[in-house]
């Protein structure tokens, strides 16, 4: 009986969320045209993340690429254009992107509050679209960008009416899988995060462990007799 009320929940939560087309799409859609914390109201999706254990996963590796590249480029005011440091930091997010081609990604536009809310979100999104850009000039697949959003001016960093260089910015940060790909089909998703943790627990090879073992024995051998 417990176990048909849980069906019929999931089944229902399921009913309330949009089909994963809906999000996908092409990533010049503008997929945060309504503000909803970064969920795009796609329960769907959120329960079978959760129900495949992806979810838990999507969080790991999204924790890893913030904790090992700068997630957050900063813009000009009144500006869509990626100077210097912005190119510096997209190429390293670009380099640990093409370490993982199983994985999705969405790139969030943002706005300091200067300006109309319907101006701001015009220029979050060509923020968004500059960081795309740049990606796809390193060879980035964007069928991998998932929603390009902006949030305008709805999410500063720094609470101010004035211009702000902080909140003038793009957030680039792991949303998922790419579901076609015969790894995330076959379940292996550990192996995607983990994979240079697998590799770098690779013992060395026969010959060298032999090698190793006959100089210590032969240090052990010629160290000893002392009175």
């Amino acid at each position: 009986m417990k176990r048909t009320a849980t069906l019929i929940t999931l089944l229902a939560l399921a009913a309330c969320g949009r089909a994963p087309s809906e999000v996908s799409g092409s990533y010049f859609n503008e997929a945060g045209a309504l503000v909803d914390g970064g969920n795009f109201g796609n329960a769907t999706m959120q329960n079978h993340q959760v129900m495949t254990g992806e979810r838990g996963y999507v969080h790991n590796l999204s924790n890893r690429f913030a904790n090992e590249v700068d997630t957050t480029v900063n813009f000009a005011f009144n500006s869509a254009q990626l100077d210097a440091r912005a190119r510096h930091i997209l190429s390293e997010q670009a380099a640990w992107i093409r370490q993982f081609p199983e994985v999705t990604f969405r790139v969030y536009g943002h706005t300091d509050k200067v300006g109309s809310n319907a101006y701001n979100k015009r220029l979050g999104l060509a923020r968004a679209r500059a960081v795309v850009a740049f990606f796809a000039s390193q060879g980035i697949s964007t069928s991998r960008l998932e929603a390009l959003v902006s949030f305008g001016e709805t999410q500063p960093l720094i609470v101010t009416q004035g211009r702000e260089r902080r909140n003038r910015r793009t957030v680039t940060e792991v949303s998922g899988f790419v579901q076609s790909h015969p790894v995330i089909m076959d379940g292996k998703y550990a192996q995607v995060i983990y994979r240079e943790y697998i590799q770098s627990a690779v013992p060395k090879s026969d010959i060298a462990l032999a090698k190793a073992i006959e100089d210590a024995s032969g240090a052990s051998s010629s160290g000893g007799g002392g009175e």
